[in-house]
């Protein structure tokens, strides 16, 4: 047995991969990784077209955060919570600087989901209410809570045991506009008219917060229309009902701005963070809020508490590629590649009738492939059956074989690559997309 088969086998037999069955598994054997690439055991190059999971957002092999970890190591590497460090107050005012509004304190935590719960039991104690108002099409993370509050079909399995009080409405989804809407404009008026009328039949007095991501991420990378979360901070004003702004995919530079919601020119009262704060380099989540939902704690117990929470050595990453984001000049990047790939998808839709939309801001999209352009039916169903499935697994295998890692996921392929991706590595990327969609078009009719 080879060193190569060896690790596979190790892998297999001892450890648990995320949200697959287990048996038949290939996965990728990978070595190293450096910029926008990715390379297996065997040398073969990937291209990383969706920065992992939407969190390496500064590209693989950044010497600075490398070199800033190393230096926190050597002074302190963990203490408590309970005590200060240099680096986690950095961090915290790096992260005020940056936030919209009066945002202003972080409680870390070491991801997406636990930043999630955490904002949820916040704003419950805060505003002595219970309900959480979400969308449907929508993925938080897979703690139970989180899985919960979000539509994503991946809680059905475990449904039944759920966590309670969590009430869904419909996305303002203008190209499948449940309301049969006209124009963007008309779909977010008829969205934010049904958000109130199931805030008004589930007891105004009894919603804690509305829960949204700024930009939507792996529900297909849904664009709210114009207005809309202008609409929904109007909503929640109305009733006294807190806004809690889900950046876990979207911030940090991921749609050509610091957070998703930035797009919008609103203010959440609760932020909620994590993967691109250090670029998945090490753990770390957080969740940030207003200055006045601050102070009631001055005299309040604060009832979160974390055993990692404010980790020196997760600290120490965020500060180093916050820095690099600006020092890079990345999110400005990030918006500018988002205009040119967004010119190249005019031409590759030309081409392939399977692309039904293509939806995008910065670095943070999705193809959506259909059967045909007229009717919208989608080239695989959402929440497809595995004997469903045969046109999106031919279309991940063509895509791996011809060197890409992206997200693929029913009728949608992501693009969402690292924020330092040059011009000429979004067209290689689009070169095997395009390959691979040639697959959808035999589907087409």
């Amino acid at each position: 047995m080879t060193e190569n088969d060896l690790i596979i086998k190790n892998n297999l037999d001892y450890t648990l991969f995320t949200w697959v069955k287990q048996s038949g598994l290939n996965p990728i054997n990978a070595e190293k990784a450096k910029g926008v690439y990715v390379y297996d055991r065997d040398g073969k190059k990937y291209i990383d077209f969706s920065s992992q999971l939407m969190n390496v957002n500064l590209g693989h092999g950044h010497p600075k955060v490398a070199e800033a970890i190393s230096k926190q190591m050597n002074e302190l590497s963990y203490v408590y919570p309970g005590m200060a460090t240099k680096v986690r107050g950095e961090l915290g005012k790096k992260l005020a600087e940056i936030s919209p509004g009066t945002l202003k304190k972080t409680f870390f935590t070491l991801g997406g989901a636990e930043s999630i719960e955490n904002a949820i039991k916040l704003a419950r104690i805060y505003t002595n209410r219970y309900k959480i108002i979400s969308l449907y099409r929508s993925f938080h993370g897979a703690r139970y809570t989180a899985l919960a509050v979000g539509g994503d079909p991946r809680k059905f399995p475990i449904d039944s045991q759920t966590a309670g009080n969590f009430i869904h409405v419909e996305n303002p989804f203008f190209y499948r506009c449940p309301w049969s809407s006209s124009t963007p404009e008309e779909c977010s008026e008829r969205a934010a008219e049904h958000m109130e009328r199931v805030i008004q039949f589930e007891n105004p007095n009894s919603v804690a917060a509305i829960l949204m991501e700024g930009e939507s991420g792996s529900s297909g990378c849904i664009k709210y229309p114009a207005g809309y979360w202008k609409k929904i901070r109007a909503i929640a004003d109305k009733y006294g009902i807190l806004i809690i702004d889900d950046e876990v995919m979207s911030g940090f530079g991921r749609t050509g701005k610091w957070f998703g919601i930035d797009h919008h020119n609103v203010v959440p009262d609760i932020l909620c963070f994590a993967k691109g704060v250090t670029s998945g380099y090490l753990p770390l989540g957080g969740i940030i809020v207003k200055d006045e939902i601050a102070r009631y704690f001055d005299e309040n117990p604060f009832p979160l508490g974390l055993t990692y929470s404010s980790h020196a050595l997760s600290c120490a990453a965020g500060l180093a590629v916050l820095n690099a984001y600006e020092d890079e000049k990345l999110i400005e990047k990030a918006a500018n590649t988002g205009k040119y790939i967004d010119e190249k998808m005019i031409t590759l839709a030309e081409k392939h009738p399977s692309i039904g939309d293509f939806r995008n801001t910065g670095l943070f999209g999705a193809i959506e492939m259909v059967k045909n352009r007229k009717t919208k039916e989608p080239l695989t169903p959402w929440n497809a059956k595995p004997s469903e499935m045969e046109a999106t697994n031919r279309i991940a295998a063509k895509i791996r074989d011809l060197g890409m890692f992206t997200f693929v996921r029913w009728n949608w392929i992501f693009i969402a690559p690292p924020l330092i991706i040059e011009k000429h590595e979004v067209d290689e990327g689009l070169d095997i997309i395009s390959k691979a969609l040639s697959i959808a078009d035999e589907y087409c009719n």
